[in-house]
């Protein structure tokens, strides 16, 4: 006998599927939050304050840029990096098994997973900009329009970490993926420098990471507000948004050996 439970997607049900799965995470993350923050501020704080050590008194498009660039990194650090291994760890654990055996459907819990990046990255971006501003005294330019910029271009990172992490054959290759890409992203794209300060080959190389887009947007918000070179970068990232979350909902298998 076939079951009456009712699974078509009213309405209804996707918010209550989105606000189960989204109350996982956040529990997930508030058992772990003192880890998280160390995480997502340790590393790249050490890299501001080295970098300051370093340069010292320099020009003020030169301090924005390692502001920005920081601010990146400790994205590329929680986004892209620790949630595409702890996504890659669940996967062969086989944690998503559980996930197989509930009545939801892969594109709420995409979502959920996509939501833990940003809530996970957000304070190291809130402690990175406060901080940039104390150890190098520059005022940065703060508007609204920093809210969906932020918001952006952490999703689009979170994006490609979830979808390594879903994707990953196993957990080692995995691990060795998001450690090279984020080091080779951090410091041989223009995030922490501006293009036109690398070789041309990674240049070229640069238009393929969203972190690209995300350090110009940041550093012309910071600087100068919203202009339409921060509009296209928007439109860029919103174009990398979209597209990692179609190959994530195509890609994910709840086990690993589907």
């Amino acid at each position: 006998m076939h079951s009456a439970i009712d699974v078509r997607p009213t309405g209804g049900r996707i918010w209550t599927e989105l606000s189960i799965l989204f109350r996982i995470q956040f529990a997930i993350v508030r058992d772990q939050w003192i880890i998280v923050l160390l995480m997502a501020t340790i590393f790249p704080l050490s890299t501001l304050l080295s970098m300051k050590f370093m340069f010292g008194a320099t020009t003020h498009q030169i301090m924005v840029n390692l502001i920005v660039g920081n601010i990146v990194f400790a994205v590329i650090m929680m986004g892209f990096n620790a949630l595409g291994q702890e996504i890659s760890w669940q996967k062969h654990q086989g944690y998503f098994t559980y996930y197989a055996s509930l009545p939801i459907r892969k594109v709420n819990f995409v979502l959920t997973q996509m939501l833990r990046g940003l809530m996970t990255t957000m304070p190291s971006v809130i402690i990175m900009a406060a901080a940039g501003e104390y150890l190098f005294d520059v005022h940065l330019h703060y508007e609204w329009g920093l809210i969906p910029v932020f918001i952006l271009a952490v999703l689009s990172m979170v994006g490609i970490g979830a979808g390594i992490g879903f994707w990953s054959p196993n957990h080692q290759t995995t691990s060795n993926l998001v450690q090279g890409l984020m080091m080779f992203i951090g410091f041989l794209s223009p995030v922490m420098m501006e293009r036109d300060q690398l070789p041309l080959v990674l240049q070229w190389i640069g238009y393929v990471f969203p972190t690209t887009y995300a350090a110009s947007a940041l550093r012309e918000m910071l600087t100068a507000g919203w202009t339409n070179e921060v509009s296209v970068n928007v439109l860029i990232m919103l174009l990398f948004v979209l597209a990692s979350y179609w190959f994530i909902f195509k890609m994910i298998r709840w086990r690993a050996s589907e």
